[in-house]
């Protein structure tokens, strides 16, 4: 895609701070990041989010994601790593590249963690037979 940021990246079209490449992935730091080492890991082959990608690049990402995590978290000194990928507008994507985010975390209070909602088991059992639906539509 001509006008996208990530693809301009992994064609080396525009700057980043590139941790790592290979043939299908590239990792670099974010220009926002949320703590020092926050890393970006992209299939270099455009795909919107995780309802365009094909199972090849997904897994091409997640196996870049799996190597690069420890080095951002040992490089950095962190205890821990925080990894997160939004999907859709609904769900806080701004960049429509798939991407995963790997935040390093130094303390647990550093990370506000989400907020939960109530559901009885009534409601559970409701919601668990809408996505057994939905999954044998596929």
């Amino acid at each position: 895609m001509d006008d996208c940021i990530f693809c301009k990246i992994a064609r080396k079209e525009i700057p980043a701070e590139i941790l790592y490449e290979d043939g299908n992935t590239l990792a670099f730091l974010d220009i926002a990041p949320v703590s020092h080492g926050h890393t970006l890991v992209i299939p270099k082959k455009h795909c919107l989010n995780i309802f365009d990608i094909d199972s090849k690049t997904l897994h091409a990402v997640i196996d870049t994601v799996h190597k690069i995590a420890p080095a951002v978290r040992d490089g950095v000194g962190a205890h821990g790593v925080h990894i997160n990928s939004n999907h859709e507008l609904a769900a806080g994507q701004d960049v429509f590249h798939l991407h995963f985010h790997i935040i390093p975390r130094h303390e647990k209070n550093e990370f506000v963690f989400w907020p939960k909602v109530s559901c009885t088991q009534g409601e559970a059992m409701r919601v668990g037979e809408e996505i057994r639906e939905a999954l044998s539509a596929t």
